[in-house]
């Protein structure tokens, strides 16, 4: 059976280009309030307008009352913004020479569940960002993982079929829908890990 050539690299962001702290950001948003941190943000998971919220549906400031109205809180929208963005560890998890090196010879890609206020942030952030053309949010697409719609606007934008892309993500659901469509899948584990595999499939790292 014939190598595949790979012509696009498509990442995740969260717990793979970015380390994730929910805890930190809920000790934030749950000061002052009847309610843990851990019981805060499983709350938030299953908040009626959470999927609405990853999908582009509300806005960052309708989030904000949102949450206010449901949790109680004083925090100011820009009091609010600063803490929710305290998930977002500073220090990202790879050099920036890794996405010099891939982005001279592959399309590089950013596929993730997220949010406006998180979208800004990284945006703003992260000099990693701009190594990647393709940036494929959800709530800019109106879909989530693992729902086709977002893998194929990845693919879209890198102007590649599924067959000469890899995906890479944390969530093994996430690398599997992927892998259904005819990628190629990385679960992240590590980043030596992920050179490894990288390599394994004859990309340039």
């Amino acid at each position: 059976m014939a190598a595949r050539k790979i012509r696009a690299i498509i990442f995740d962001i969260g717990r793979v280009l970015i380390r994730i702290d929910v805890a930190r950001a809920m000790r934030g948003m749950a000061f002052g309030l009847s309610i843990s941190p851990d019981e805060l943000w499983s709350a938030i998971e299953k908040d009626p307008r959470w999927k609405d919220w990853q999908e582009g549906r509300i806005s960052a400031r309708d989030w904000h009352l949102q949450m206010k109205q449901r949790f109680g809180g004083s925090a100011s929208f820009e009091e609010f913004t600063e803490t929710w963005n305290l998930v977002l560890d500073p220090e990202p998890i790879h050099g920036k020479e890794l996405f010099e090196k891939l982005s001279k010879k592959y399309h590089l890609a950013l596929l993730s569940n997220t949010d406006p206020i998180h979208v800004a942030y990284i945006e703003a952030r992260y000099d990693f960002v701009s190594h990647f053309p393709a940036r494929i949010y959800s709530c800019s697409i109106g879909a989530t993982k693992p729902s086709p719609i977002i893998y194929r606007e990845a693919l879209r934008a890198c102007r590649v079929r599924a067959e000469e892309a890899v995906y890479i993500d944390d969530i093994e659901d996430y690398v599997e829908a992927a892998k259904r469509l005819g990628m190629a899948g990385v679960q992240f584990r590590s980043a030596a890990e992920l050179r490894l595999e990288l390599q394994e499939m004859g990309v340039d790292v």
